[in-house]
This record gives C-alpha cells, sequence and structure tokens, in this order.
C-alpha cells in the first residue's frame, strides 16, 4: 500500500512542478527572447507536446509490463537490501548527493553516447531536428529513446541503491533544468557566465543543437556543466554566434514540425 501511495504521490508532485515550471519558462522567454523563431510557435508546439503525450504513454505502458519503473526501483532496491548504498547505510542528505551526482553523470555518459553509436543517434536526432530550439524542445524525445533511456535508469537505480526521495528529486531537477536550458530565454551575459560554472545555461546549451556536427558534439550536460568541462567536451559559444546561427539538423525545411515525419525519422536514411 505505502509504494502504491508512493508512487501516486510521486506522479502528482512531478506534474504540478513540470507544468508549473513549464508555464515559467515559456513566460520569460516569450517576455525575453534570444533569438527570433523560423517556425510558427503553435505549430512546432503540437508536435512536440504531441511527442510528449506518446512518450507518457509508451512509460504508462512500461509500469504495466515490467514491475517497476526508477522510483519502485528504488523502494524494490531499499526492500532487498541491494544497491551500494543500501550497503553503505549513509546519511540522507549523502544519498540525495550522491544519487543526483552519479545519476546526473550517467545522463550525460548517455547522452555522448547517442551521438557516437549510429543505431541510437538514429532516434536521438530526433530531438535534434527541431529548428528552433525553446522550452518544448526539451520534451521533445523520440518514444523508444525514452523507453531505452528508462530500462537504463532502472539498472542504475538498482546498482546504487538510493533512497526513492533522492530518485524524485533527481527526476524533477533534471526536467527542470532541461527546459530552462533549452528555453529561448536571453540571460544577462553576467549572469549566465557565473551559471554556467555549474549549471547548464540556455546559450551553453544552444551551441548543441547547431547544424555544424562539431558543435552539437560538445555541451552534453542536462543538469550540471561540470561533466563538460571536466572531460573537455565543453564550447563556450557557437562559430557564428548565437543571433545567425542555424539550429536543427542539416535540412532546414518545415518537416521536423510535423509529428509523424518526427517519428518515422529514425527508420529513414541516416
Amino acid at each position: 500500500m505505502r509504494k502504491v501511495e508512493c508512487m501516486e504521490n510521486e506522479t502528482t508532485i512531478r506534474l504540478g512542478i513540470f507544468l508549473g515550471l513549464f508555464v515559467l519558462f515559456a513566460l520569460a522567454e516569450h517576455l525575453v527572447p534570444r533569438k527570433s523563431r523560423t517556425q510558427p510557435r503553435s505549430t512546432r508546439w503540437v508536435t512536440n507536446w504531441g511527442m510528449t503525450v506518446i512518450n507518457t504513454a509508451t512509460l504508462r505502458l512500461m509500469a504495466f509490463l515490467l514491475p517497476v519503473l526508477a522510483v519502485g526501483a528504488a523502494l524494490d532496491a531499499g526492500q532487498k537490501g541491494w544497491g551500494l548504498l543500501n550497503w553503505l547505510d549513509w546519511p540522507l542528505w549523502i544519498e540525495v548527493i550522491v544519487t543526483i551526482l552519479f545519476l546526473d553523470f550517467a545522463i550525460w555518459a548517455q547522452h555522448v553516447i547517442t551521438h557516437k553509436i549510429p543505431l541510437l543517434w538514429r532516434l536521438h536526432r530526433v530531438h535534434h531536428s527541431d529548428t528552433d530550439i525553446d522550452v518544448t524542445t526539451a520534451i521533445r524525445f523520440h518514444p523508444i529513446e525514452i523507453a531505452l533511456s528508462m530500462l537504463l535508469k532502472i539498472g542504475l537505480v538498482y546498482l546504487l541503491g538510493p533512497a526513492a526521495i533522492a530518485v524524485i528529486l533527481f527526476e524533477i531537477i533534471l526536467n527542470g533544468t532541461a527546459m530552462f536550458n533549452h528555453s529561448n530565454l536571453a540571460l544577462p551575459l553576467r549572469v549566465d557566465k557565473i551559471l554556467r560554472r555549474i549549471l547548464v545555461t540556455p546559450d551553453m546549451h544552444r551551441v548543441h543543437h547547431s547544424v555544424h556536427r562539431h558543435e552539437h558534439d560538445s555541451n552534453y550536460g542536462f543538469s550540471l556543466s561540470i561533466w563538460d568541462h571536466m572531460f573537455g567536451t565543453y564550447v563556450a559559444q557557437p562559430g557564428e554566434g548565437h543571433d545567425d546561427m542555424k539550429i536543427g539538423l542539416r535540412w532546414q525545411d518545415d518537416k521536423p514540425s510535423k509529428l509523424g515525419w518526427s517519428l518515422r525519422l529514425p527508420f529513414g536514411k541516416l
């Protein structure tokens, strides 16, 4: 019963925070935009939100077919005593910090791998095919990539054995920072310079969405910028500047704004 209640509470809490932050960043980028749009917001948003609905249904199906998802895996690992943190029995605040750092690095490494392995790049390029970048780009992922990412996360949670609250906090932080750094928000340059020492800022992550391969193979972080600084994958600014840089893949037409085309993209030519 406690496990069911925890899962229900987690869904309600995460959904409320997600929607609240989405509205906040959508309003902020509308008031203080960084780049001019190349396509109507309504067209792209319908497609990107459509993919989110499909992804949510995919995760619901996984929850029906699998015994647990990420938070459930943490609860199950705790009951069975599996995972490093369950063996060490550290204070909760240390577990939270370790979990956030461990999972954030794992997501960074996963992101790098999706750029390097052609089969995974087929899936991940759906995210990169958006020809504008704003808060909805953060939720534009192919459902197969979402499913694979969840399977990896479940395995990592069993390996680490964190408290369920630590996994919930990580998911909230990941979703929130992803919406923040994908937003078309013009931060003051001084603020950006300070923030990007630790967090991924919109200007920093925008480089990752450049049409140029040497730029989109950089700045892989979704939350913390420390991994890109540490492993030499950090690029400060786009070569053409933020105003003139092109976003997306090599083609620049209206196809990425179509839901059917985006879902079929992984199965086309590289």
